[in-house]
Order: C-alpha cells, then sequence, then structure tokens
C-alpha cells in the first residue's frame, strides 16, 4: 500500500486547499419596478413587488 515517506508541511497542504474556500459575490439584479438592487427569486425590499405583482406592503416607503 502507498504511504507517503515524509509528512505534508501546513503550507503545502493550506496551498493546494486554498481554492476550495474562496468567497463569491452575491448576486444581485435590479428590480424592473423600482431599480434597487436585490437578489435574484426573492421579493423586492424597496417596493415589495415580486414578478411584476404587488406581494408585500412596505413600511415607510
Amino acid at each position: 500500500m502507498a504511504v507517503p515517506k515524509r509528512k505534508l508541511s501546513s503550507a503545502r497542504k493550506n496551498k493546494r486547499r486554498s481554492n476550495v474556500w474562496k468567497l463569491q459575490a452575491p448576486a444581485l439584479m435590479k428590480c424592473p419596478q423600482c431599480g434597487e438592487y436585490k437578489s435574484p427569486h426573492r421579493v423586492c425590499s424597496h417596493c415589495g413587488f415580486y414578478n411584476s405583482r404587488k406581494v408585500v406592503e412596505v413600511k415607510g416607503a
């Protein structure tokens, strides 16, 4: 059975794993009603519209 002859250094191990933990920027799109940025497939928190329909009544807007 194949066994490593020497211990892998932590720097070498971390270098190999560095691409796994990259953060991605959140996906954003403009709301077709008000133009504010929102997450796709979510109700707009600024105007309360989703799929060109008023879904939620927004307070103080």
